[in-house]
């Protein structure tokens, strides 16, 4: 505690986990202990190494008490985010203090075993190595081994005191046997802890989804609810606090062109320089080509332009691209254009988030398009999915960047799908691309259904295709019916008598 004015307020110490410290408004507080509970799976193990880890980088030394792995195992799985453990030790900055069973060791009973040398083993590593973080994994690892759950209990109290006295920051795992319910499995929290965060590794849709919460925060204020987390390769936890994003964008009236002429008058003049465009159409309609337009049209523009490809490979999108006329290996050894193609299956949205905003921070594009959102909704929970769209959008915003994404309609002649259920609000531009079948033929058609802050053309229009891009043509005057997927041709007699009602 630190005085203010005569009023207490909890300092606290920032752990450096990316996302950690803004849901908790500034890190964990100082020289207590916080709990951090979960079930098999969910990296309470990273979560108390990471801690470690981020404060060595601080210049702040650390003790690492084991209940369960070796420090040996430890050394090895940690080396796969890049941490050397070992060499910390060398320099004297990370301390290992093992309590691990060995193998063949019997179990104890409460008579046997006292917390006491344990504590003292703690406090003459804190001392020796002037800590300032320490990490105990688990504490439920003490009750296996012990009979006496009691006496364990009491133990534990005394543990946390001790922890307390030196004014050390701790952070204390502990494993839970579901998701949702009892925080830990032996109850330990009331005597260890004033502060308690739940980490959870949620099945759902046969698709994992990582969430971290902070459940009780003693004196201090924090942001509450779950957050998506993820645990990534050579670089470990990184929690996406959604809480953060703010509608602080600015909003330009600068026009860019789509990259076909005809559309840009039917937008207005064409799209504005920071807005999220939609491109809805069934399969084989022109989303591809509408994206290979856009990022023609920037690179005519001196733009630097990025794809993001989630169902085409890089040879499919550069040979699509020679067959309308558009050179994209040119424009890329221009360095107008980046291509980066990956399954969606390959990682989880989480991962695909942070990866696709580090692309766009190091490339530094003017246009980003993403072909196509439908592709990643398959791979996703529904919640998961949503949070990956606000994530994107308004991370594009911020950086004043043109998008243009697109999604598959469920049917060949239209219709919602999810994903446009869960964009549409947010974006500023929807473009529909559907078929108009007449007469045992198949045509095309586009319209423009919304430009936010702009008039744009109401008319459905039809469209062609050939090897050099989309041709917008005349606007259909006697099919009803083209958006709601069930077009219905007007014999002309009937569109005259409907037109004379209007006239005067």
């Amino acid at each position: 505690m630190s005085q203010n004015n005569g009023r207490e307020f909890i300092e606290k110490l920032e752990t450096g986990i990316p996302g950690f410290d803004f849901l908790s408004q500034g890190g964990l507080p100082k020289g207590r202990g916080t709990l951090v509970a979960g079930t098999a799976g969910s990296a309470k193990t990273v979560f108390a190494c990471q801690f470690l880890v981020e404060g060595i980088v601080r210049g702040e030394n650390g003790v690492f008490v084991t209940f369960e792995e070796p420090p040996k195992a430890l050394r090895r799985n940690m080396l796969g985010f890049g941490w050397d453990i070992q060499k910390w030790e060398e320099e004297g900055k990370w301390a290992f203090v093992d309590a691990s069973p060995q193998p063949g060791e019997r179990p104890m009973v409460s008579g046997e075993y006292d917390l006491g040398a344990l504590i003292a083993r703690i406090e003459f590593a804190i001392r020796k190595y002037n800590a300032q973080r320490i990490s105990l994994d688990s504490l439920g690892a003490i009750f296996s081994h012990l009979a006496d759950s009691a006496q364990v209990r009491s133990d534990l109290f005394r543990l946390a005191s001790a922890l307390r006295e030196l004014e050390i920051t701790a952070v204390m795992t502990a494993e839970r046997t579901q998701e949702y319910g009892e925080i830990s499995r032996f109850g330990v929290e009331e005597f260890v802890a004033d502060n308690v965060v739940i980490l959870r590794n949620v099945l759902a849709d046969e698709k994992r989804r990582r969430t971290i919460e902070i459940l009780k925060y003693r004196g201090t204020d924090h942001q509450k609810g779950e957050f998506p987390f993820t645990v990534i390769r050579n670089r470990g936890i990184t929690i996406i606090p959604l809480a953060a994003i703010e509608l602080e964008q600015k909003s330009s009236n600068i026009r860019i062109t789509s990259g076909s002429e005809e559309l840009d008058r039917m937008c207005g003049g064409g799209f504005f320089r920071d807005s999220i465009i939609l491109v809805s159409g069934a399969t084989g309609t022109g989303k591809t080509l509408m994206v290979t337009e856009f990022m023609a049209g920037g690179a005519n523009s001196a733009e630097r332009c990025l794809i993001f490809a989630f169902e085409e490979s890089r040879e499919q999108l550069f040979r699509n691209a020679i067959g309308w006329g558009v050179d994209f290996e040119r424009m890329e050894r221009e360095g107008k254009l980046k291509v980066v193609c990956r399954y969606p299956e390959t990682t989880t949205l989480e991962n695909h988030l942070i990866a696709m905003k580090e692309i766009i921070e190091e490339f530094k594009p003017n246009r980003v398009s993403v072909d196509s959102l439908s592709a990643l909704e398959r791979v996703s929970t529904l919640k998961s999915f949503r949070e990956f769209i606000i994530g994107l959008t308004s991370f594009i915003k911020q950086k004043e960047i043109g998008g243009l994404f697109t999604s598959t309609t469920p049917t060949l002649l239209g219709g919602s799908s999810i994903t446009e259920a869960h964009i549409s609000t947010i974006t500023d531009s929807i473009i529909l691309l559907r078929y108009v079948e007449m007469y045992g033929e198949m045509r095309r058609g586009i319209t423009v259904l919304k430009m936010r802050g702009s008039m744009h053309d109401k008319d459905i229009r039809e469209f062609a295709i050939d090897n050099r891009g989309m041709h917008i043509g005349r606007p259909f005057r006697n099919v009803t019916g083209i958006l709601a997927g069930a077009p219905i041709y007007i014999a002309q007699n009937e569109v005259e008598r409907l037109s004379g009602l209007f006239e005067e």
